[in-house]
């Protein structure tokens, strides 16, 4: 257990005339002071070999965190949908939504936002009820922070560790009803529903190869709290306690 640990965090950017700044990556660790260089060395790599673009913008963040801060969660339990088209995947998604409470309204405003968002760096908060959206971060968006794996969970590759880790901090706050991602990646079409009843839900293809839209939506109750809520997501440590 670490006594004296460190949040790391890459973030990196494609700035044009044209578009502004374009998001391309983003990564997470928590790590001793020995493990810094190499994990500031591994989200580099990550940063300079996406499939989003070249960054011309890379910054890195290492800030020190006391021990009593973190909190230690179990990962959700993972299950995986596969269906014959993007079209049954979105219908299977939404059924499941619905059964946790999400209107059919906000799942309409939320697959629009996934669909046509293409340069979204954070999530999106939306009430479950009224579809409304509750932060103000506009292509900004709210990132989840200061996330790992308290182990290596060696049955898992890196972009399914990265996003249960995150899901599962998410669908640990008591305002949170359900989360609904698929990745800005143009050559991952699968994508999640989660929350704390069901756990992480895998289900492809939720979108086309090529395709650049995509982003986290995460559906909350109408007693969300939201600074603490959005305090919580970005600044909480926390680590996942593997098997």
């Amino acid at each position: 257990m670490l006594k004296t640990c460190y949040s790391i965090r890459m973030r990196a950017a494609e700035r044009s005339p044209e578009l502004g700044e374009k998001h391309i990556s983003g990564g997470e660790r928590i790590g001793s002071k020995s493990q810094i260089e190499p994990i500031v060395k591994q989200l580099l790599n990550k940063a300079s070999n996406h499939s989003r673009g070249d960054a011309d913008f890379i910054q890195i963040t290492v800030e020190k965190i006391a021990h009593d801060q973190i909190q230690y969660l179990p990962p959700l339990e993972i299950t995986t949908v596969e269906a014959v088209s993007i079209e049954k995947s979105h219908s299977e998604a939404r059924k499941i939504l619905t059964s946790l409470g999400v209107s059919e309204h906000a799942l309409n405003v939320a697959f629009h936002q996934l669909a046509s968002n293409q340069n979204l760096r954070g999530a999106i908060i939306l009430n479950s009820k009224t579809g409304l959206r509750l932060d103000d971060r506009g292509q900004k968006g709210v990132r989840v922070s200061r996330i790992d794996w308290q182990d290596a969970n060696g049955e898992l590759n890196e972009r399914v560790r990265e996003a249960l880790a995150l899901a599962t901090k998410v669908a640990n706050s008591p305002f949170t009803i359900a989360e609904l991602c698929w990745s800005d990646d143009p050559d991952y079409v699968t994508g999640y529903v989660s929350n704390r009843a069901i756990g992480y839900v895998r289900i492809t293809p939720l979108k086309r190869e090529g395709c650049e839209s995509g982003g986290r939506i995460y559906f909350v109750s109408d007693e969300v709290e939201l600074e603490s809520f959005i305090d919580y997501l970005e600044s909480v440590p926390v680590l996942i306690k593997g098997d």
